[in-house]
């Protein structure tokens, strides 16, 4: 397997995509996932009409690494909402699609939706209508849309695909030839068990995100400062015949001060050690690398 993370993995340090690219392959990775999970202020991939020269730019800037895109995450929010942001998620989403066509990425991750008190028929049903809408860009740009799991750590008592067995329904239900599954093992510690889930999936796993916690909370954190068993994940993937890449999503085992699950207390004389630095995920970075290494080969299964 090919490794590979995401280039969210700098985003609280620098919101440009070509720096991002550059601390990642600096750490040793050369397979990279694109994320595009934050629009940002005149977004050059997202919001620029010029955006295909911008991505040609990006690609020919990750190959003077000797690294390429693998897979890529779409912006992120909720498009079930009737609040308006529907539609510019909606713009956004079918644009990161064109950039993955631009860019030669095979799968992009797309969140489904959520709203309380819907039962799992109606949220089959409404998703089904969204991810509608971007069929046609993914077959005019031959770009594979990947829905995920999550958890109840996050989502409550509001229904999600949390489990294999429910992603495979709903893949199926769909029914269409680009649209499979991505596999989140942080969030799926927080339900439990995993080896059973993946192999529900089968031949829909189209991707991973592989990331720890403590099970409890959804961190995104590296491999072994939490609780995921990662035996069990290798042997679901070598079962499956898995072909795609080993995909760090643990981006977040430093945490700003100010971070969606839980501020750091604050104390108003002295900020001067508030917040994580730069330099701090770098060797983050290099260790995530190495333990990837580690991981895959001792499975003999790592793709350099």
């Amino acid at each position: 397997m090919k490794l590979a993370t995401t280039t969210g993995d700098f985003f609280e340090y620098c919101r440009d995509y070509k720096e991002c690219v550059r601390l990642a392959c600096e750490a040793g990775f050369r397979y990279l996932d694109l994320s595009m999970y934050v629009i940002m202020e005149d977004d050059p991939l997202l919001l620029r009409e010029d955006f295909r020269a911008y991505a040609k730019e990006l690609k020919d800037y990750v190959a003077s690494f000797g690294a390429t895109f693998v897979q890529a995450h779409s912006p992120g929010g909720n498009p079930l909402l009737t609040d308006g942001s529907e539609k510019r998620l909606l713009d956004a989403t079918i644009r990161s699609i064109e950039v993955c066509g631009e860019l030669g990425i095979p799968n992009i991750v797309v969140h489904a939706g959520y709203l309380p008190g819907i039962s799992k028929e109606e949220a089959f049903a409404r998703n089904k209508q969204f991810y509608e809408k971007l069929f046609p860009a993914m077959e005019k740009n031959n770009v594979n849309v990947l829905c995920e799991n999550s958890t109840r750590a996050n989502m409550g008592d509001i229904y999600y695909t949390n489990t294999g067995a429910d992603m495979k329904e709903f893949v199926a239900y769909v029914n269409h030839p680009l649209f499979h599954a991505c596999w989140d093992t942080g969030h799926a510690n927080c339900e439990g068990s995993q080896y059973d889930e993946m192999m529900c999936l089968g031949k829909d796993l189209y991707a991973v995100h592989i990331n720890d916690n403590r099970g409890a909370q959804d961190e995104h954190i590296i491999p072994y400062l939490g609780t995921v068993n990662m035996d069990e994940i290798l042997h679901a993937l070598k079962e499956l015949n898995f072909s795609g890449p080993f995909t760090f999503e643990s981006g977040s085992s430093l945490r700003p001060s100010k971070y969606w699950l839980g501020f750091r207390h604050g104390f108003e004389r002295d900020t001067r050690l508030a917040e994580p630095q730069l330099f701090m995920q770098e060797a983050l970075e290099k260790l995530m690398f190495d333990i990837g290494v580690y991981m895959l080969k001792a499975y003999d299964c790592y793709e350099e």
